[in-house]
């Protein structure tokens, strides 16, 4: 509910991280606001940013290789080679004097950054972070609001930089991890998952993406119907009273969609161990008396009062269904 209500009704599902991390329990799970890469800062670089600004970008960070299948250079000397070598190095040097001169003081590849460049780039005191899977480096450019780069032609210009307050390494569990809070989409956060296996983790997952995905939808339209398999036993009744009154086979159809709308708390009992059959027999018979509001009550094993136990549904999730 927190993560959902900070997304300010944009409804951006996007913004919302999940992190799977094996070990502990479910119970350790929490939600930390802004963006957390599942990566290591560099070796020898400070852990600790202030004020960053983020060049993200997608470039191969090695000397840049004659890359032609089949393509090969001959020399007559050593002296042409080391010549050759030089050439490739100053190479990469123009490049990390542009991406210096974007003005960033964090520099996230998605692709490798070879040790020459990450001296040179260090010397210019951008700190940088090698490999940053796509999903993080597409999530992250979304959230600092910063745009991922290939070239580094342009003039620096300050409009592709992503911006954060503070990066920082933390531990999970016994990983480490960079956390950037701050950012400039404040909405965004990240959900930390923990659990005894990638099984129990994976599961987690997915009953949390289907909770989060009501949660936005009832944000955006905050109309609710009681729960409990309560409003399936209103409908189902108006269906049945109808068809008593069709003349036909239609009135065959109509009983046929009637009987499964009470499959719904039927499943109800089951998922919670009850006995069914009789359980919703006797929700028939109160809604038959007029109890409109009468439900499947898991916890005390017998039909309760929706309203007064206060289980309620998206009505929005509930039309779906029906439609």
């Amino acid at each position: 509910v927190d993560a959902v209500m900070r997304l300010k009704k944009s409804g951006n599902l996007e913004m919302i991280q999940l992190i799977q991390k094996p070990g502990g329990s479910l119970k350790d799970s929490f939600l930390d606001e802004g963006f957390i890469l599942d990566k290591k800062f560099n070796v020898g670089h400070p852990k600790r940013i202030e004020n960053a600004k983020i060049l993200i970008a997608n470039t191969p960070m090695d000397t840049d290789k004659i890359k032609i299948y089949g393509a090969r250079v001959r020399v007559d000397s050593m002296a042409k080679v080391g010549e050759i070598e030089a050439a490739e190095k100053r190479k990469m040097e123009d490049k990390c004097e542009r991406i210096a001169n974007h003005g960033c003081n964090l520099f996230i590849n998605r692709q490798l950054i070879y040790n020459y460049p990450e001296q040179v780039l260090m010397n210019k005191g951008v700190t940088s972070i090698e490999h940053a899977d796509f999903d993080g480096v597409e999530r992250l450019a979304l959230v600092t609001g910063g745009e991922i780069c290939s070239t580094f032609e342009s003039d620096a210009s300050s409009d592709v930089l992503g911006t954060c307050d503070l990066v920082e390494e933390i531990m999970i569990g016994e990983d480490k991890l960079i956390k950037f809070s701050g950012v400039a989409k404040g909405e965004a956060c990240t959900i930390v998952l923990r659990g005894a296996s990638s099984h129990v983790l994976g599961e987690a997952e997915r009953s949390l993406h289907d909770a989060l995905c009501v949660l936005t939808s009832t944000v955006r339209d905050s109309r609710v119907v009681l729960g409990g398999g309560c409003p399936e036993m209103v409908m189902s009744k108006a269906v049945e009273a109808l068809a008593a009154k069709t003349p036909g086979k239609r009135s065959l159809a109509m009983e046929g969609f009637a009987k499964a709308l009470r499959a719904i708390p039927t499943i109800i009992c089951e998922n919670a161990g009850l006995d069914s059959s009789e359980i919703v027999s006797q929700l028939r018979a109160s809604h038959g008396r007029g109890e409109s509001t009468a439900g499947v009550d898991i916890l005390t094993g017998h039909v309760g009062d929706m309203a007064s136990c206060g289980v309620t549904e998206c009505f929005r999730v509930k039309q779906q269904i029906l439609l």
